[in-house]
This record gives structure tokens, sequence and C-alpha cells, in this order.
């Protein structure tokens, strides 16, 4: 456990800083530098206070205007739950997780409450998408936040997606209402790691988005995340199709990942939900 922020940050880009070297790691700063995704939970249940807590938490998250699009469906139901695990076979805790919540980009409430109010809603076009996606990111945000806040553990699952069309079957989602991602929730069964990130020098830009030591700058992180944690030879996405790579990085695997097409069709079944992408 890291005993300062400085440390905390460190752990995060995997370079030194001064900043927070004399600042306890505790508090909201400490939970968000030491983030981590867990898979892995034990057999405790969550219980109601806590999940209530952890849905006000969501719901506080910042909103475009105030219009509030973002919607939560808890899947209790068992044979729901086994449904959409059925649909990703290879991330197992979507069955396991004590919790699992589906987090929804929701542009339906407010145009129903205009037709209530008597007033067309006006703005039927792309932006109407980006806002329910961005209220429902920033909930997700929040309660993967307040869930590690509360020394849980969360795991975002954004392969829902891939299988929108048929998550929208499964959870009846009306017209307008789609799913951001899930989210599985519990107490940890291990502590998981941190995940090391780009470092500012390549995300924070000053006046100007500039890229031109990008090449430069991932292959170090590359290399000081493989430092860490190497990926392993049968770890190696596609060999067969890539052949296999002398050193595997984390931009040579998203590189490969990224090479093969996926969610092709989810613009076309959210236009079939009503929604609107000119």
């Amino acid at each position: 456990m890291s005993d300062t922020i400085a440390e905390l940050i460190a752990g995060r880009f995997g370079l030194p800083t001064t900043t927070g070297k004399d600042e306890q790691a505790d508090g909201a700063v400490a939970t968000l530098l030491g983030h981590r995704t867990i898979r892995r939970y034990t057999d405790a249940a969550i219980d109601e206070a806590t999940l209530e807590l952890l849905f006000a938490c969501g719901l506080s998250a910042p909103s475009k205007s105030d219009l509030q699009q973002a919607s939560i469906v808890r899947v209790q139901a068992a044979g729901q739950r086994q449904a959409i695990a059925a649909l990703i076979p290879d991330m197992p805790w979507i069955a396991s997780a004590p919790v699992f919540l589906v987090v929804c980009g929701d542009s339906r409430r407010i145009r129903r409450i205009a037709e209530q109010r008597g007033h067309a809603f006006a703005n039927d076009h792309f932006d109407a998408v980006v806002n329910a996606i961005s209220d429902a990111a920033m909930v997700l945000q929040n309660l993967v936040t307040a869930a590690e806040a509360l020394g849980l553990g969360a795991c975002p699952i954004s392969v829902v997606r891939n299988h929108a069309a048929r998550i929208i079957e499964l959870l009846e989602l009306p017209a307008q209402v789609f799913p951001l991602a899930g989210l599985c929730l519990g107490h940890p069964a291990h502590p998981g790691y941190v995940s090391m990130r780009l470092p500012p020098a390549v995300t924070v830009h000053v006046d100007r988005y500039d890229d031109s030591d990008l090449a430069a700058q991932v292959d170090a992180y590359d290399r000081r995340r493989a430092a860490v944690y190497a990926i392993p030879p049968e770890k190696q996405r596609e060999p067969e199709r890539f052949g296999p790579a002398g050193f595997y990085g984390w931009s040579e695997d998203k590189a490969r990942q990224t090479a093969n097409p996926e969610r092709a069709d989810l613009g076309a079944t959210l236009r079939g939900r009503g929604l609107s992408f000119d």
C-alpha cells in the first residue's frame, strides 16, 4: 500500500514525481489514483443500504444541462443474468459477481417529459445521443469510484455493446434507451493491480494538440509497463495472423486488438431504436 500521493502517481505512470510527496495517500484523490479493476469476488452479498448509497453516488454525477439522461438497470433475475453472461463467455465474472448493473444512455425520458409538458423535442440529432452517452459515462465513473471508496471492487463491461440488440431485448429497453456498459460489483477476492497509464506528456496538451513525439513516448511507455508486467507469449493476440513478436508491448497488443472490426452494427441498432446520427 502506498503511503503518499506521489507514490500513487508514480505507480500509475511508472515515472517518478515530487507532486504529492508530503501528502498522505487517503481520501478521494487516493481512491482515484489507486483504481484497480476487480474481476473476482467473494460470496459476500452487497447489502441494500450500500446499493442505495452507490446509486445515490452514481446519480450525483454531472449532467448535461441537468437533463439527467442516464438510467441504471439492476439485473437480478437469474435467467436474465445467465442470458447476458452466455453472450460473453470469456467474462465469467458477469455471472459470478454479487451485483450486475447495466448503465444506459437514456434519451427517452426527456422526450416524454417534453411531450407531457406540451412542447416539441427540437434536438433529435447526433448531439442528443452524445449527451446521453456523456451522462451515462459519468454515472458509470461515479459508481466505480464510490464502490472503491466503500471497499468494494468494480469491473465495467463495455462488451455489452457487442450484443446491444440482444441486451436491449433481454432488458426490454424502450426506444431511445441503449446499453452503454455493464458493471460488476462485489467484495474483492484479490487485490487486483494498478494498470499503468500513458504519461501526461502524451495525453495532456497545451494550447494545441501535438503528437509529434508519439512514437518515442509510446515505446518508452511500453518498456516501463513491460518491466512491471510483461505480456506472456501465450497471450499475444493471433500470432498465426500477425506472427510472434520478440517484444510485445501495450501498443502492439492494442494495435492488434483494433485491427479486428468490432460493433460495426451498433449504429444501425441505435438508429433502429429511434436515435438520430445526423
